[in-house]
């Protein structure tokens, strides 16, 4: 007898930014480098399975479109990319992905997967506080201590992943339990079983696409030399995105 057939998880993408010309030039978007990554995670299973067996993947443009979002009875969860804004301001389609993402919640069935600003969009449509972190810029590689729950969910002892932020969720929503944490930031990761996760890193994130990202962040003035430096010594760093990306599977399929 055959094993019984399980369908892939209907996941959508809301891409919350447009990609830096080099990425966009090989991924088309940022639902691309996901779609990327979860090629590379789904190959590393045991057995490996192509991405269609675990992921029905769509990608949702909700800065420029604000009706771009998909209605929450045709998908199973939904994942919010990174941004270069800022998820504690108030632009419009910030407050609708805030809105949309707190009806996933509540709704209890659709399940939400956030990154870096989709990280701190979670935590702003759950009541956290969301602001800029006075310790400044965390990039490239970084080296994450795990809590308990963060070496069950992951897998591993500890993590390393690419970061690009200057925002944080200063504080814990009631219920969340806190996955990982860094010196510079406290809540690195948040999860509710069947639920939520959220990384405020990027497993996405590949040394090269950082390597862009950096240098037009210091040609634009955004970060400053020494930052710049700093970020650069270690994008070559070995990363563990595809571990987390794995962790994603699993919590899909919770």
């Amino acid at each position: 007898m055959g094993s019984e057939y399980i369908q892939p998880v209907r996941l959508a993408i809301l891409e919350a930014d447009t990609p830096v010309p080099g990425i966009k030039a090989k991924y088309g978007s940022y639902g691309g480098v996901f779609r990327h990554l979860f090629e590379q995670a789904c190959a590393t299973l045991n057995p490996p399975q192509p991405l269609s067996a675990q992921l029905d993947i769509s990608h949702h443009d909700i800065v420029n479109d604000l009706d771009a979002y998909p209605d929450p009875e045709t998908i199973d969860a939904i994942l919010i990319t990174g941004s270069k804004y800022s998820a504690y301001e108030n632009d419009e389609w910030i407050i609708r992905l805030t809105q949309y993402t707190r009806r996933c919640l509540e709704g209890g069935r659709v399940r939400v997967v956030g990154v870096c600003f989709g990280h701190q969009i979670v935590g702003r449509a759950m009541g956290a506080d969301v602001g800029k972190n006075i310790r400044g810029w965390e990039l490239s590689v970084t080296g994450h201590e795990l809590t308990d729950e963060g070496k069950k969910l992951f897998g591993m002892e500890k993590i390393s992943i690419h970061e690009m932020h200057r925002d944080v969720v200063f504080s814990l929503p009631p219920g969340v339990t806190n996955l990982a944490s860094t010196d510079v930031c406290e809540v690195q990761a948040m999860y509710v079983p069947r639920r939520l996760v959220t990384v405020q890193g990027h497993p996405e994130f590949t040394g090269d696409m950082v390597r862009e990202i950096l240098e037009m962040r210091r040609y634009g003035g955004i970060i400053g030399q020494d930052i710049f430096e700093d970020g650069m010594r270690r994008v070559n760093n070995k990363h563990d995105g595809v571990a987390v990306a794995r962790a994603f599977l699993r919590f899909l399929r919770e």
